[in-house]
């Protein structure tokens, strides 16, 4: 698969295929959204919200959470913030998304398959990883964790607009959640 998108990227940018999408790093919006890197959203989430290509810096993840004040997710938000000019944030996760109900244990055994061992697991358990894959249940209260991580955290300013929201995954729909 790699071999056949090398090919095509070539085609593409002899062909100039890329000048529809020359923009610079500024959000042209002042816009971050932080969502889930599900494939039904590639297309779709920037379509339904109206963004185009520079419009909005759009950081993506399993399931769209932040997981502690040190995560990518957060140093993401930050650097849009303090470098690009940041000014809103909206939070989206999405209907049916497989994080929800996600689980170490449904995890670990495709881990033995692919040849991890049970003393890097057993590592790897003891420092929390059960905790580090762990999905969520609930889709709306996950939005509101999120957002809530996101407003109390100690370095993103008090000015900066943060709103939780839940996608439909098949037509785009929006729901606020707060």
């Amino acid at each position: 698969m790699i071999d056949d998108i090398l090919q095509y990227n070539k085609r593409f940018v002899a062909e100039k295929g890329y000048e529809p999408y020359v923009t610079d790093k500024y959000p042209a919006k002042q816009l971050a959204v932080l969502t889930c890197m599900d494939t039904r959203l590639i297309e779709l989430l920037p379509k339904a919200l109206g963004l185009r290509n520079g419009d909005a810096k759009i950081i993506k993840n399993a399931g769209g959470l932040i997981l502690s004040e040190w995560d990518s997710a957060i140093r993401s938000l930050l650097v849009g913030i303090y470098e690009l000019g940041v000014k809103e944030v909206m939070v989206v996760h999405h209907s049916t998304c497989g994080a929800c109900h996600m689980s170490y244990d449904a995890f670990r055994p495709h881990m033995l398959e692919h040849g991890i061992s049970e003393e890097t697991l057993a590592a790897w358990e003891e420092a929390g990883v059960g905790r580090w894959l762990e999905g969520f249940h609930d889709t709306e209260a996950s939005v509101r964790r999120t957002v809530a991580a996101v407003v109390n955290h100690p370095l993103v300013p008090k000015d900066v607009v943060v709103r939780g929201f839940i996608i439909d995954s098949v037509t785009g729909a929006l729901t606020e959640i707060i």
